[in-house]
C-alpha cells in the first residue's frame, strides 16, 4: 500500500444478523482506504439479492458490490461477487456464477452438493483480486454463527479461513441486544474460526457513547476482543440495498431531503411492490429530486393521488401479473391508462403491461395474457440478456443496463428506449435510465404536464454527485468513529495472536 500496508492484505466484515450494516461498513472502509491512496477492492463470495447490476464486461453481480466498487473508486467486475443467488421462490434461486446464470437450484440442492467446487471458484477470484489490489475488503452474509450452514459456508468463516483474513463483526444496536449478539456469535464458533474474530463494530448508535463504554469493557473482559468503533445512526445511508423482499409497505417512503419543490407542487410517485421485486433502486433517482415523494404500495386506492405509477422489475413476471390482478391493481392501472395518467413499466414491469407473455423458462406457465396497455409481446428465452445500452429519449442522452430473459416484440406505439410509449403509458427494459439527469428531468416534465401538476425539476440535481456525497458520508463514518489505525493493522497483519477461545455457553 502507498501508506505502508503490504500488498494483498484484507479484512472480512461479518454481522451478527442480516441487515446489521455489513454492506454500508464495507463501503465505508473502501471509501476511507481509497482516500488514503490505497488501491482497494470489495468482495462478496456469495450474495443473495434481487438487486443486481451489469458490469462493463457484461457480467451480473449484486448492486451492493457495484456500489462498494464505486466507493473504492474502481470499476466493478465479476470477481467481486462470483456467486449471486436470485430467489425465484422461498425454496429455489437462480444461480449466477462469475456473472452468468447457470441454472435454478433448490436451497437443499445448493447447500448439499456444490459448495466444495464453489469454494475453489471464490478463493481463486479472491486471490486474483489480492494480486491486483493492495487490499480486499470482504463482506460476509447473514451471520457467521449460522452453525447449521457452517459445513458448506463459503462466504463467512469459510472464506476467512481460506484467506486467513481477520474478521470484524458488526452489530446493529438499534435492534437491541448487541453485546449478547457479539458474545453469542463468537462463542458459537469453533476454536479455528474464533481465532480469526478480531473484534467488533457497533452500528446505528443513538446517544452518548460514554454510556456504552462499561459494556464494551465488560465485553473485552469476557471475549478478549476489542470494539473497533461505535458508528452513529445516520438517515439515508441504506443505498443499493440487497433485498427488495424486505421492503416494508406501510410507511415505506423514499422522500427527497435535498430541498423543497422548485415549482408550486410536489410530485407523488407510487411503486407497485410486486412479488420478487428486483432493482427497486431504479426509483432512487426519482426520490433524489427535490419535491418528489416515492412510496411503495400494494392497494389500488393508494394509486388514487399518484401522479406517476411505476411497475418495477421482478424475478417473477407471471407471478407479479397474477398479483396485480388479485389485488385489483391491474384494473387501477388500466383505468389510469384510459384517463391519460402516467404509468412507467421497467423490465418485468414493462413485460406485464404488454399484450401477451410466453414463458417456458421462468414460471413455465406457457402463454399468459398481459394487461394489454402496450402493443408488446414477450417471449422468454433461456439465454439471459445482460447489456449496458446507451441511447437517447426525449431529446436527452440515456444510459442503462439490461437483465432479463424476456425478449419483447414491439408492435406499435412511439419508440421509447428499447420499448415503447402509448399515450402516458411507458415501458422499457432499461434499468438505471432515470440516473441520467437530463433524461430524468425531461421525463418528469412530461409526467407533471400529464398530471396537471405545477412541478418543476431542479436544473442542477446530479444523481451521480448525490451518490458520491453519500459514499463520502460512509467514509466519514469510518474515519471519524472507528479506530482506523487498528483496522489498518488488521488489514496489514491479520488477526491478533493469542485470542482466547470461548467454549459455547461460557460466561
Amino acid at each position: 500500500m502507498s501508506n505502508g500496508a503490504k500488498r494483498g492484505g484484507g479484512l472480512l466484515v461479518a454481522g451478527t444478523t442480516s441487515d446489521a450494516g455489513k454492506s454500508v461498513v464495507t463501503a465505508g472502509i473502501c471509501r476511507w482506504l481509497s482516500r488514503q491512496g490505497v488501491k482497494v477492492a470489495p468482495f462478496k463470495a456469495q450474495n443473495m439479492s434481487l438487486n443486481s447490476f451489469v458490469t462493463r464486461e457484461g457480467a451480473e453481480i449484486g448492486r451492493a458490490q457495484a456500489m462498494q466498487a464505486q466507493a473504492a473508486r474502481v470499476e466493478p467486475t465479476a470477481l467481486m461477487n462470483p456467486v449471486l443467488l436470485k430467489p425465484g421462490s422461498d425454496r429455489s434461486s437462480q444461480v449466477v456464477l462469475l456473472g452468468k446464470p447457470v441454472g435454478e437450484m433448490s436451497a437443499r440442492g445448493y447447500h448439499g452438493g456444490r459448495q466444495e467446487q464453489l469454494l475453489g471458484v471464490v478463493t481463486d477470484c479472491l486471490e486474483e483480486l489480492r494480486g491486483t489490489y493492495d487490499a480486499v475488503i470482504c463482506e460476509g452474509a447473514g451471520s457467521p454463527a449460522e452453525i447449521n450452514l457452517r459445513r458448506t459456508d463459503i462466504v463467512n468463516m469459510g472464506i476467512a479461513r481460506a484467506a486467513r483474513f481477520p474478521v470484524v463483526v458488526v452489530g446493529d444496536i438499534d435492534r437491541g441486544g448487541v453485546f449478547a449478539s457479539f458474545f453469542g456469535t463468537t462463542a458459537l464458533l469453533s476454536p479455528e474460526d474464533q481465532s480469526l474474530i478480531a473484534g467488533y463494530l457497533v452500528n446505528k448508535f443513538r446517544g452518548d457513547v460514554s454510556l456504552l463504554e462499561p459494556g464494551m469493557e465488560m465485553l473485552r473482559g469476557l471475549t478478549g476482543r476489542a470494539t473497533y468503533g461505535v458508528l452513529p445512526y445516520r438517515h439515508g445511508l441504506g443505498i443499493d440495498e440487497e433485498d427488495g423482499l424486505r421492503v416494508s409497505l406501510r410507511g415505506a417512503v423514499r422522500e427527497s431531503v435535498v430541498a423543497p419543490p422548485v415549482g408550486e407542487d410536489v410530485l407523488r410517485v407510487a411503486v407497485c411492490a410486486v412479488p420478487l421485486m428486483s432493482n427497486f433502486t431504479d426509483v432512487d433517482a426519482l426520490a433524489a429530486e427535490p419535491g418528489v415523494v416515492v412510496r411503495f404500495v400494494d392497494r389500488p386506492e393508494e394509486l388514487t393521488d399518484a401522479d406517476l405509477v411505476v411497475v418495477p422489475g421482478t424475478r417473477g413476471t407471471v407471478k407479479a401479473l397474477a398479483w396485480l390482478r388479485e389485488r385489483g391493481l391491474a384494473d387501477a392501472l388500466a383505468a389510469r391508462a384510459a384517463a391519460g395518467r402516467p404509468v412507467l413499466g421497467i423490465c418485468g414491469g414493462f413485460q406485464v403491461l404488454g399484450e401477451r407473455i410466453e414463458d417456458e423458462v421462468e414460471s413455465r406457465a406457457g402463454t399468459v395474457d398481459g394487461l394489454g396497455l402496450l402493443p408488446v409481446r414477450v417471449r422468454f428465452e433461456r439465454e439471459k440478456t445482460l447489456a449496458r445500452p446507451v441511447g437517447s429519449a426525449l431529446g436527452e442522452a440515456v444510459e442503462g443496463y439490461e437483465i432479463h430473459h424476456g425478449v419483447a416484440e414491439v408492435l406499435g406505439g412511439t419508440p421509447f428506449l428499447d420499448g415503447c410509449r402509448v399515450g402516458e403509458v411507458w415501458g422499457t427494459h432499461w434499468h438505471g435510465s432515470l440516473e441520467s439527469d437530463g433524461f430524468r428531468r425531461a421525463f418528469l416534465r412530461e409526467v407533471a404536464a400529464a398530471a396537471g401538476r405545477r412541478f418543476v425539476p431542479a436544473a442542477d440535481t446530479s444523481f451521480g454527485e448525490l451518490r458520491e456525497r453519500q459514499l463520502d458520508l460512509l467514509g466519514d463514518l469510518i474515519e471519524e468513529h472507528a479506530d482506523t489505525a487498528a483496522l489498518l493493522g488488521l488489514i496489514e497483519g491479520g488477526a491478533p495472536t493469542g485470542l482466547p477461545f470461548l467454549p459455547p455457553g461460557a460466561p
